[in-house]
């Protein structure tokens, strides 16, 4: 791997540079971007997948349940065009796999998917959201978010990577300015102070930043379509664990701590999977999959055979008042203007 990351190295240079060019006409206001006097917070990261912006969607979908909230995805992998409204029975292939999710768990929100962000925002307005949140828009600079997020990984820091395509940054390590926080995520949730310290150090907020860090909360119930059992009360057998996202060790190894028996079966992040690969599941007596996947597989399986486990954020140390904090003083500061 090191030996290919040498070779690719020298095109992470030229991508550096255009990406550095593209955002320096964006910071001179050379190329326009649209600014909202509605309420727009933007939850996105410096690298590419795995980093935990879906379950920061639904935090703040969670945390913002009194208002009118609207979600704008790209809608990954989806093969509709276009603005898209999600409803709670689409297929993936109309709303992609996330969007469907968040429709899923919150069916009051405004679920929606476009490319192009700022029609899509410009489709929304018509619905009269309270605050609209942009999931993975953070290189998207024809849209100025009042309030940006910016997450990274615990255990794969944009601070450590390099430029694509020798590491898995879209755009270099400064990007992380534009953020008003950065949420160091998938931390373990026995994480030390001085280890904390040392991170923060090492990322270096300026004044107006502030870093928090979270953690994985594992449901202890999984489910099916029609209804819910205890984790460790359907691990008593064996079962067969499907994944098809983009970093499956945290629930492997949450898995294992509980010594579960079960065979993994690992596909690529937003998988699209074949008739071949679903005729081989089927023969796999019980299986247990992530939210994101189950919305790719449930209308392949019966209900008793397909079960999936629930994650959320957990703040570590705290701070998840202070946070919250923060995102309700700024929707009523654009409130009140």
């Amino acid at each position: 791997m090191k030996h290919l990351r040498k070779l690719l190295y020298p095109f992470s240079v030229v991508y550096h540079g255009v990406t550095a060019a593209r955002n320096t006409l964006y910071d001179l206001d050379i190329l326009s971007s649209e600014k909202y006097e509605l309420p727009i917070i933007c939850v996105g990261n410096l690298s590419v997948g795995g980093t935990g912006k879906s379950p920061m969607i639904e935090y703040l979908l969670n945390l913002l349940k009194t208002e009118k909230v609207a979600v704008l995805s790209r809608g990954y992998k989806r093969k509709s065009t276009g603005f898209q409204l999600v409803a709670v029975n689409d297929s993936v292939l109309k709303s992609g796999d996330e969007p469907l999710q968040f429709k899923n768990k919150f069916p009051r929100a405004i679920i929606a998917v476009d490319a192009n962000r700022q029609h899509g925002i410009a489709e929304l307005q018509k619905f009269s959201p309270a605050v609209i949140l942009l999931d993975d828009a953070f290189q998207h600079r024809k849209v100025q978010a009042g309030f940006q997020i910016l997450l990274t990984r615990y255990d794969e820091l944009f601070t450590k990577d390099l430029m694509l395509p020798a590491g898995n940054l879209r755009e270099s390590r400064g990007g992380m300015r534009r953020a008003d926080i950065i949420l160091v995520t998938k931390c373990p949730s026995e994480l030390s102070q001085e280890k904390m310290r040392e991170i923060e150090r090492e990322i270096a907020p300026a004044s107006y930043q502030k870093v928090f860090f979270t953690g994985i909360e594992y449901d202890s119930s999984v489910f099916n379509s029609k209804e819910s059992m205890l984790l460790q009360d359907f691990m008593r057998e064996k079962f067969t664990l499907v994944t098809g996202i983009a970093k499956a060790t945290p629930l492997v190894q949450h898995l294992n701590r509980l010594s579960g028996n079960f065979e993994h079966l690992e596909f690529g992040d937003h998988h699209a999977f074949s008739e071949e690969e679903l005729k081989k599941l089927r023969t796999h007596e019980r299986i247990l999959t992530t939210e994101k996947d189950f919305m790719r597989l449930r209308n392949y399986f019966p209900a008793e055979q397909l079960y999936y486990l629930p994650i959320q954020v957990k703040f570590l140390n705290g701070t998840q008042s202070e946070f919250d904090q923060s995102i309700q003083n700024f929707i009523n500061k654009k409130e009140t203007r």
